[in-house]
């Protein structure tokens, strides 16, 4: 399946049951409500599907799960994140097995590579497949940024099509849009940047708290897209608290707590994370329950997706 790279793409969690298996139950409840949402892709095993506690077996088993859920109707995606360039193209290559349509790829983990080391790697993993890529640019958290420059160097690989831009700095989408024009989609990979990147000009969304709030997540992207910039920062600006739990060391158990508050999920998370308790626990839940108290109507924003064109 081709991937435009426009839209929301929820970096979906996973599901656990409290035996520590993949509880498909609750992961299916969940990605029917984002479906039912309008969001244009699927993400899977990224920092919130918690995938360096997943098997391989787990992890291409729930792609398999997820492409026969989805039906044809988006794009699954499944994230690298490995030490070596043999396994990254191995993953890559099982992802393509397993119905993916595409993949989202981190620079090497553990190792600092270099600038070169760094475009070499995501060469050889765009060069081993068909996929069409996005690369994860996540220096906070992974320590290796991908600059203009490096980019540059990667625009050679027609299958390297999109970055998640996670830097923090919301001018890097102009940066980006300056140097490359629309030869890579910019999706915004930070939750509280998210209305400011698609103002000055992002494709898309790749969202964390849209595991708990899938529909005011589209909406706001819709209705900005549609130029009802109001409507999008009122909804915007109820969802910030929320939107805050994602930029969090624990953001996968912020975002389960809220999934479980509105009935999309539990709290189940697997070792060595553990579900938040104490004072943390109630931190986050008032901040929750606050939100659902005041939890907005939202307009008519479906039709809005059926008007937008699609930009290739």
């Amino acid at each position: 399946m081709k991937i435009n790279w426009n839209g929301v793409f929820p970096a979906v969690t996973t599901k656990f049951t409290p035996d520590n298996k993949l509880d498909l139950v609750w992961f299916e409840k969940n990605l029917e409500a984002q479906l039912e949402a309008g969001v244009d892709g699927i993400i899977l095993g990224g920092t919130l599907g918690e995938a360096s506690s997943l098997t391989n077996a787990e992890k291409f088993g729930l792609v398999k799960h997820t492409v026969s859920l989805v039906d044809g109707k988006v794009p699954v995606i499944l994230n690298i994140a490995e030490q070596s360039t043999e396994a990254a193209i191995d993953t890559a290559q099982k992802a393509k097995e397993a119905g993916a349509s595409g993949l989202m790829v981190l620079p090497p983990m553990r190792y600092k590579a270099t600038d070169l080391e760094t475009v070499e790697y995501f060469k050889a993993i765009a060069r081993s497949t068909d996929l069409p890529i996005m690369i994860y640019n996540n220096p906070v958290d992974y320590k290796i940024e991908v600059t203009l420059d490096m980019f540059e160097a990667l625009s050679e690989e027609s299958n390297i099509q999109a970055v998640k831009e996670s830097t923090r700095d919301v001018s890097n989408v102009t940066r980006m849009i300056n140097r490359f024009g629309d030869r890579f989609k910019i999706l915004c990979g930070v939750d509280t940047l998210a209305l400011e990147s698609l103002f000055m000009g992002a494709n898309g969304w790749v969202a964390g708290l849209v595991c708990a709030f899938p529909k005011e997540t589209v909406a706001i992207y819709q209705l900005q897209k549609a130029g009802r910039h109001q409507e999008a920062l009122d909804i915007y600006r109820w969802f910030l608290p929320l939107l805050e739990l994602d930029i969090n060391p624990q953001l996968v158990q912020n975002i389960k707590l809220a999934e479980a508050k509105v009935n999309l999920g539990t709290e189940h998370v697997r070792l060595p994370r553990m579900p938040l308790s104490g004072q943390e626990r109630e931190r986050v839940l008032a901040i929750i329950d606050e939100s659902l108290s005041v939890r907005p109507q939202l307009p008519e924003y479906l039709s809005l997706k059926e008007k937008q064109p699609i930009l290739n």
